[in-house]
């Protein structure tokens, strides 16, 4: 027993809390005994390497613990907390294996993981020491797991548009006498504005909050313990608390949420940022309730605030799109993971790790990621994702590196958005069609190809874009699945207009650039 925290005599409840469950109220139940039930909590050096973690997701995930044990301790809670210094186990289930066999608790209660990784090895050690653990729902969402398959068992296909509304409808939000405020469900047309030429002027900068000297304790740890990591340090300035989430969530719709809506889809080069929350690593963490964060956007709408096509956009994204995706995780797995309907078994070239590329938009967009373990979902979706999409790179790898990259990374979220989303592994189980296109979208959404040597308009030459060479070969190589498909048909009918022997010269090219990656 390494921690130096008071244990109980007899336990009668070991109670697990991982390093995304951080809500106390949820953690905590309201018949917790101090004389015999304990919190339980361990950092695992294999957390941060069973994919190569940034150190800011890494930082994040140990620096939040380390605060909500502070604040349980402060309230004369008993908790082990095992330091990632204060013990030799390399995983979670090692650890939680240990101080069973000591600790002997009469139940073990365990709020459902982020990852299907970690439930199954946690409940194999639980079993292994003859406990069959409680498995309790997550609160922290606003669709129960149940409700999600009940919601989808009757469907042929999962739509996010109606899964939407259905979620609107039950939780009561944003309507008006029953109908969507506003008139309509969806603002999403409104809501894909470039900034033109002349670029965002003067963002409102979001609120940051600099390391305390307890974070600092855990970035020194990490750079100690994990020197090959990716990523940077030096800007980090995440919220880690529950009054920090609530704080940057206070800053966001008092000034940027009005412009969050038309802007979300715009990017530009040195403005990370630009109008987005910054609310979701402390969202999958659990130090802010997505209930929260979406009553505070509607009231800035009630109030005057903010547009209804930013405040619709902006819940959304929470009660629609970030509930779909978990429901989707979770009714898929374990052999989600392994999705991969497009065939595609390209490496993920090496400069998705240091930015070392000429390609002017990835080399802006990783070096962002790495700097700050943050990209917002058009960088992720139609930069560093579309890339790999049109050069075939194999799915289980993009997945990888997102959940590695990013400090909001957590499995049920990271891997629906990058094998359904982002690389249409799952064959259309997510997403209707696959995100396909050339580097004009690149070029009309943001600033990146100003000054690149590539040309977005040229699919063959030495000046020829990537994006638009591999988007034309995409299409050639995946014409008979999408042809026909009423989404993407359009596509495919250009495809036919380009003379045979340019098509060929475009292929050609598209395998050079899968052979340089190779």
């Amino acid at each position: 027993m390494n921690s130096s925290d008071p244990i109980p005599r007899r336990v009668r409840r070991l109670l697990i809390v991982l390093g995304d469950q951080l809500d106390q109220d949820q953690a905590v139940p309201a018949d917790l005994d101090p004389e015999r039930d304990l919190l339980w909590m361990c950092e695992a050096a294999t957390e941060a390497t069973h994919v190569p973690s940034h150190r800011a997701r890494t930082v994040m995930f140990l620096a939040a613990m380390r605060h909500f044990a502070e604040a349980v301790r402060a309230t004369g809670l008993p908790l082990r907390y095992l330091a990632l210094d204060q013990h030799d186990h390399p995983t979670l289930a090692a650890s939680l294996a240990a101080d069973l066999a000591v600790l002997r608790p009469d139940q073990v209660w365990l709020i459902q993981p982020g990852e299907w990784r970690v439930q199954a090895a946690l409940t194999a050690a639980c079993r292994a020491a003859g406990q069959e653990p409680l498995l309790l729902p997550d609160r922290h969402f606003l669709c129960r797991r149940a409700e999600f398959d009940a919601w989808a068992d009757d469907r042929k296909e999962l739509r996010l548009e109606h899964f939407y509304r259905w979620m609107r409808r039950r939780h009561e939000i944003l309507l008006d006498d029953g109908a969507p405020t506003g008139g309509t469900w969806n603002f999403d047309r409104a809501n894909r504005r470039p900034f033109g030429k002349r670029g965002p002027g003067q963002v409102p900068a979001p609120l940051g909050f600099a390391p305390d000297p307890s974070t600092r304790a855990v970035m020194d740890l990490v750079a100690r313990r994990f020197p090959a990591a990716p990523g940077r340090l030096d800007a980090f300035d995440w919220p880690l608390t529950p009054a920090q989430a609530e704080a940057a969530l206070s800053d966001f719709i008092t000034h940027r949420l009005a412009a969050f809506g038309p802007y979300q889809d715009a990017m530009w080069e040195a403005e990370p940022y630009l109008y987005h929350a910054r609310l979701s690593a402390a969202l999958n963490l659990k130090l802010i309730a997505p209930e929260r964060v979406i009553a505070a956007a509607v009231a800035a709408y009630r109030a005057g605030a903010a547009p209804i096509a930013s405040v619709e956009g902006f819940v959304r994204q929470i009660l629609g799109w970030r509930e779909y995706v978990r429901g989707v995780y979770w009714r898929a797995m374990p052999g989600y993971l392994d999705a991969n309907a497009l065939d595609a078994n390209q490496p993920l070239p090496a400069f998705y790790w240091s930015g070392a590329t000429d390609f002017a938009c990835l080399r802006a967009v990783i070096g962002q990621i790495l700097t700050h373990g943050y990209a917002h979902h058009i960088q992720r979706l139609m930069v560093t994702g579309l890339f790999a999409l049109l050069l075939g790179v194999q799915p289980r790898a993009v997945h990888a590196w997102y959940l590695a990259m990013f400090v909001d990374a957590v499995e049920w979220v990271e891997a629906p958005n990058t094998l359904g989303m982002s690389q249409y592994a799952d064959g259309g189980l997510l997403a209707s069609k696959p995100y396909a296109a050339s580097g004009a979208y690149i070029q009309r959404m943001g600033n990146y190809c100003q000054g690149c040597r590539y040309d977005p308009k040229q699919a063959v030459g030495a000046r020829a874009c990537p994006f638009t060479t591999l988007y034309w070969d995409f299409l050639a190589r995946h014409q008979p699945r999408f042809a026909a498909h009423p989404r993407t048909a359009l596509m495919w009918r250009n495809l036919a207009r380009i003379e045979p022997a340019r098509l060929a010269a475009i292929r050609t090219q598209a395998a050079a650039l899968r052979a340089e990656f190779a």
